[in-house]
């Protein structure tokens, strides 16, 4: 079983920048991707992007390409989702997630071993 941490969420003006991390521990050996997600007041939960513990694939939503990115560092079973341009409608609870569905692009469906999320507020 993996457990996960989120970091790295607080408050930002529009257009401006956040990195939240999500730190792995147990058998993360047994993850094949790492997910992020959010979800905002009265909506549901959407999925933001992916990225693959071997060889760093990454999948991004439309909604977020070209200002977000997603690393990780193995070495410390951390991934990372840098967001830019943050906009009044990226506000939300993000959450990250693991899947050992080995499929590409990855199956939103599978994942699981939620995090506690961490909350961004992006201000107009």
């Amino acid at each position: 079983q993996v457990q996960l941490v989120e970091s790295g969420g607080g408050l930002v003006q529009a257009g401006g920048s956040l990195r939240l991390s999500c730190a792995a521990s147990g058998r993360t050996f047994s993850s094949y991707t790492m997910g992020w997600f959010r979800q905002a007041p009265g909506k549901e939960r959407e999925f933001v992007g992916a990225i693959r513990w071997s060889g760093g694939s990454t999948y991004l939503a439309d909604s977020v390409k070209g200002r977000f990115t997603i690393s990780r560092d193995n070495t410390k079973n951390t991934v990372y989702l840098q967001m830019n341009g943050l906009k009044p409608e990226d506000t939300g609870v993000y959450y990250c997630a693991t899947t050992t569905w080995n499929s590409w692009p990855p199956f939103i469906a599978a994942f699981g071993s939620w995090g506690q999320g961490t909350q961004v507020t992006v201000s107009s």
